[in-house]
């Protein structure tokens, strides 16, 4: 009997709901607050305000691309527009797209590549298998980590033709 890897259709990325807890502690706590004087009652605006940010903003992805939902924004991004990804010195995961313009992920991070790539279809490598066009891990000066594809590592002439993960393996990210 041969195991086969079940694909997901659709991944979600988002805070935990538990998080919604912590604002509802903040609203207990500061009630004596708010009635202590006229107008403090201000004061609950900010468990609101975290309620609606923990409920809403995540990282979706399926077949057709990534769709990025902030509080007050949501945006699509297929899987053609990517050129690939960024990595941030605090393990987050940014999108650059076609005109270099990155998109930050919400709740994604450097965990989350394999399963991304498995939902991607094949558009996006997984960095922790290798493959002929191996990931290498770079610090730039704004102190940001680039995974960047090589397709050959024995050269040693130091040229990478990556700046990012590539998303279509036949397109290469040129900088």
């Amino acid at each position: 009997m041969s195991e086969q890897q079940q694909v997901p259709s659709r991944l979600v990325f988002r805070i935990p709901g538990v998080a919604v807890l912590a604002a509802l502690l903040f609203t207990i706590c500061a009630t004596p607050l708010a009635f202590g004087a006229p107008g403090l009652y201000a004061v609950y605006v900010i468990p609101i305000a975290a309620t609606a940010w923990v409920l809403r903003v995540r990282t979706t992805a399926d077949a057709e691309g990534l769709v990025v939902r902030q509080v007050f924004s949501s945006r699509r991004l297929p899987w053609t527009a990517l050129k690939g990804l960024r990595l941030t010195k605090r393990a987050g995961v940014r999108a650059v797209l076609d005109d270099d313009t990155e998109v930050a992920l919400p709740s994604v991070r450097v965990r989350h590549l394999p399963a991304l790539a498995l939902v991607s279809g094949g558009r996006l490598d997984d960095p922790t298998e290798p493959a002929p066009g191996t990931a290498a891990v770079e610090k730039s000066d704004d102190g940001e980590t680039d995974l960047k594809e090589t397709e050959d590592r024995e050269t040693g002439d130091g040229e990478n033709p990556g700046g990012e993960i590539d998303v279509e393996k036949a397109n290469p990210v040129a900088e």
